[in-house]
């Protein structure tokens, strides 16, 4: 049996470095990251939770591989649309892009959607 003290400071340990991270960073990968964090500590707590019930169905480990399952296909996702804006935008700093949405505005004419710079 295991102490359960550990495994649940670690648990919130990873849950409050993703929450810094989620709330201080700008970069969007960085972001991801602090998200990631939290879910890694959300399965920490999910599987110390069923061994220490020593739960017979095995239902914190099971709801372990969803959350791996659900975070794997948010990562591919996410990763996707950052590369996407940081082809677009030439950059993935979330504050930039909230105080500057439009890229048209950014002198930029490279960034410019077809047809309003003349040269495509």
């Amino acid at each position: 049996m295991i102490h359960s003290a550990g495994p649940y400071l670690v648990a919130s340990l990873l849950v409050g470095l993703g929450l810094y991270g989620i709330l201080t960073r700008r970069n969007a990968v960085l972001l991801l990251v602090g998200v990631e964090l939290v879910l890694a500590g959300g399965g920490l707590l999910l599987v110390t939770a069923g061994a220490l019930a020593q739960d017979p169905t095995w239902s914190g480990q099971v709801l372990t591989l969803f959350v791996i399952t659900i975070a794997a296909a948010e990562v591919v996702l996410a990763l996707a649309v950052i590369v996407a804006a940081y082809r677009r935008r030439g950059h993935v700093d979330l504050a930039a892009e909230a105080a500057d949405p439009d890229p048209t505005t950014t002198g930029r004419t490279d960034l410019a959607p077809p047809g309003q710079d003349g040269r495509r």
